[in-house]
């Protein structure tokens, strides 16, 4: 386990993960309690969910080279911070590309801290039994389509079946996203981690169901490849997404965690913490 991963204001974290909230005044403190104390607040949402989006992206605004290799963009710092947002979290998700490509644990090895409930978003249940997920590791849920056949399990995994996104904005034929925050709620799990691919990121950020979004931006120029997201086109500037952010060091990298508060694209998201 990596030392830093035992800093005092972590362990504090830790111990505030599953505490009533509102949190006391003064229960979060440093940089990680700035970076991370917004997570463990009370639920804005009506669903009574917390959701945070992230990427790695490098400075050209690319997650992957155009054959799919993405690992690893971001430096030892990303990886670690990725890990602390899995031990926040109850839920950590991911669409079938990233399965299929990097056949992840999205255990938290790389920190202290309970791994989450895994959560692969498959619509049309194209994925085998054969993934590391699937297999061994903490609990998995695979969310299809109502109209998907198959079993009601993959491997260890239990499959939960969801309606189809009837909007163009909302993932393009993908899972109707408020639909999966109201399956994962209902299971209690309401401190949910979109953590990728850029495509399941984007779903949730044009459904307008991301409270945050953190984004790491490596010093790596590609060129070309895939692009960290994919939204719906806006027809001028004043029409884009525009936000706060505040501003991380993860040497060599640089986050920008950004307060979205369930904004989409076309709206405004507002400059509140």
């Amino acid at each position: 386990m990596d030392g830093i991963a035992l800093h005092p204001d972590w362990e504090s974290l830790l111990r505030l993960r599953d505490a009533p909230s509102p949190l006391p005044d003064g229960a979060l403190e440093g940089a990680l309690g700035a970076l991370f104390g917004p997570l463990l607040a009370p639920p804005r949402a009506a669903d009574g969910c917390i959701v945070v989006g992230r990427l790695a992206q490098t400075l050209d605004g690319r997650i992957a080279t155009a054959s799919g290799s993405s690992q690893w963009i971001g430096g030892r710092g990303d990886i670690l911070h990725t890990h602390r947002l899995r031990a926040l979290c109850h839920a950590v998700v991911i669409g079938a590309g990233t399965v299929r490509q990097d056949d992840p644990r999205l255990t938290t090895r790389d920190c202290a801290g309970p791994s989450p409930v895994r959560v692969v978003l498959d619509t049309d249940r194209r994925l085998g039994a054969d993934f590391t997920l699937f297999r061994e590791g903490p609990p998995t849920l695979l969310l299809c389509a109502e109209d998907a056949a198959g079993p009601d399990r993959l491997g260890l995994a239990e499959v939960l079946r969801l309606p189809r996104s009837g909007r163009h904005g909302e993932g393009h034929g993908g899972l109707h996203v408020p639909a999966i925050l109201a399956a994962l709620a209902a299971r209690g799990l309401t401190r949910i981690f979109v953590e990728g691919g850029g495509v399941t990121v984007s779903r949730f950020l044009a459904a307008g169901c991301l409270d945050r979004l953190h984004v790491t931006v490596a010093p790596v120029l590609l060129g070309s490849g895939v692009p960290a997201f994919t939204l719906p086109e806006v027809a001028r500037i004043a029409d884009g997404l525009r936000f706060a952010w505040t501003v991380h060091a993860l040497d060599p990298d640089v986050l920008f965690d950004i307060p979205l508060h369930r904004a989409r694209p076309g709206e405004a998201a507002g400059a509140a913490p």
